[in-house]
């Protein structure tokens, strides 16, 4: 039994879908599958019962699941203990869809000037959160707000939304978006599990403003985002500027008036004992 395997186990217990923990995991779902249908059979044990809403954990999966989490966390507390005795800290970092490209070059240079290392991991900000809080994680880059007081939190990116939709919109032409303009339209927006006080401010400024916008779900990622507002289908999206398609086939509109903002922070514990990762939060903060 491997240590990625059980990782790999906690991943689809913790998502209860194949598919997203896949994605959450940057797999291919065949591969994620092929992998847990080796764990049980070195096992000799059904962990999941398949279904077509999903994978629910067996008895077999719920004793296991939590032996697993201890041997994961053993590995980490090993991992850092190690790092603690080198000259170098090694910093486990969460880094959640939407972070700008130069955000995690900005994280590194911050924390060789802090003498320590960092390794990532693609988690949403809801995921981060009992990660950061049972230790896993060092720290993370999540979309505020967030719920915690037990949490540091620097911000580190603070960009407005703006809209994003087809080059054959009817709003395209416009120069900037009235949020009146926009009654009607769709909104492709993201689970509310990944970042929930994110996915609800944003829709609270839109509530205010006077759209009520129906939500078609999509996922975070940026390339799924562009083929759906290019399809048949009319619909918009709320994004930062850096999200304009190159290509020309979307186009991306500023808000006239009071756009919502897409704010990300480095969150760590307050009680963290690593001493690199306030000054990396200094050197970071806007």
């Amino acid at each position: 039994m491997e240590l990625r395997q059980l990782r790999y186990f906690c991943a689809v217990a913790d998502e209860g879908n194949l598919t997203r923990a896949a994605q959450g995991l940057g797999l291919r779902s065949p591969s994620l599958s092929q992998q847990i249908r080796a764990l049980e059979q070195e096992l000799r044990a059904e962990l999941f019962d398949r279904s077509a809403a999903g994978m629910a954990l067996t008895a077999a999966g719920r004793a296991l699941l939590p032996e697993a989490r201890v041997a994961l966390a053993a590995a980490e507390r090993g991992v850092r203990a190690v790092a603690a005795a080198a000259a170098e800290p090694l910093l486990s970092v969460g880094i959640a869809p939407g972070a700008a490209e130069d955000l995690p070059t900005r994280i590194v240079g911050a924390a060789r000037h802090a003498g320590a290392v960092v390794e990532f991991r693609d988690l949403s900000s809801a995921a981060q959160l009992p990660l950061l809080r049972r230790g896993v994680l060092d720290a993370g880059v999540v979309s505020l707000p967030i719920e915690g007081a037990d949490l540091t939190v620097a911000v580190v990116s603070d960009e407005p939304l703006g809209v994003l939709l087809s080059v054959r919109h009817r709003l395209a032409a416009n120069a900037s978006i009235e949020w009146a303009d926009l009654v009607g339209e769709r909104l492709l927006w993201f689970r509310r599990d990944l970042a929930p006080g994110y996915h609800d401010e944003v829709l609270r400024v839109c509530h205010e403003h006077g759209w009520q916008p129906a939500v078609r779900v999509s996922t975070a990622r940026r390339s799924v985002t562009l083929a759906e507002l290019s399809g048949s289908e009319p619909c918009v999206a709320l994004r930062p500027e850096r999200d304009a398609d190159p290509t020309r086939s979307l186009m991306w509109r500023p808000l006239a008036s009071d756009a919502p903002r897409l704010r990300l922070a480095l969150a760590f514990p307050s009680d963290t004992r690593h001493l690199a990762l306030a000054q990396i939060a200094t050197d970071l903060n806007l």
